[in-house]
This record gives structure tokens, sequence and C-alpha cells, in this order.
């Protein structure tokens, strides 16, 4: 699907886990016929977080729906509802719901679009992790 514009709904995306980490996503790109960029919406339950990884040539955009906390390179930061956040490439980053009865939502936008909707490509994770 390619056109010059569309609407989604993320609710009526079907929610996968992602294999390293188990937390909901939605992958919203081929939904969209996004072709420059990929999307994903990532909930998280009290106290999830995504699992630390990189992207060698990927820079990504976060907008925390309803706040939450992101690590980039071991630096913890507080990003409030509606927040958007940029991390270059080969920065390590997660995001963390560090609340204990609070689901957060958060849109990810990615680009270049390396690798595909269902294998995200040179997506590195640091040494020791899984």
């Amino acid at each position: 699907m390619t056109s010059e514009f569309s609407v989604v709904n993320p609710e009526t995306v079907e929610q996968e886990r992602f294999p390293e980490s188990g937390n909901l996503h939605r992958k919203l790109t081929e939904a969209l016929g996004c072709t420059e960029m990929r999307v994903n919406s990532v909930t998280l339950r009290p106290g999830e977080q995504t699992a630390s990884h990189t992207h060698t040539r990927q820079e990504e955009v976060y907008v925390a729906l309803d706040g939450g906390c992101v690590e980039i390179d071991g630096n913890i930061y507080d990003v409030e509802s509606g927040g958007v956040v940029r991390v270059g490439p080969d920065s390590t980053r997660s995001v963390h719901n560090v609340t204990d009865d609070t689901t957060q939502t958060w849109i990810m936008f990615g680009a270049p679009p390396v690798g595909t909707v269902d294998d995200f490509g040179e997506y590195t994770m640091p040494d020791g992790e899984s």
C-alpha cells in the first residue's frame, strides 16, 4: 500500500511480543504504507523496559504518549507525557516504565528503514544481554 497519506488506529494492528524482551508492540510500518521509515508502538506494563540496543545506521525518534523514562548510553532521562526524544544511530538506548500501576505507550520512528517489518536489521544488543 503506497499512497499520499494513510490513517491507522494502532489498536487495529495486532500486538506481538519482542523476542528479546517480551514487550508488547505493534508494527505500524506496513499498515501506514511507510517506505522511508519504520514505525512501531510499544506498550510497557509497570516495571517493564525495552531491551538496550543500538542501530548501526538508524536514527530513532520516540514519542512518550503517557510519559516514561528513556535510557541513553547509561543515563536515564524523565520524559513527560507527549515528550519527544531523538536518539542517534550509535547510542545504546531503551525505554523504561518505572511506575507501579500505569501502562505506558511509546510511538517509535526509525529512519532510514534499515531491515524489514519482520527483521529490525542492524539491531545490536550490548555484549552479555539478550
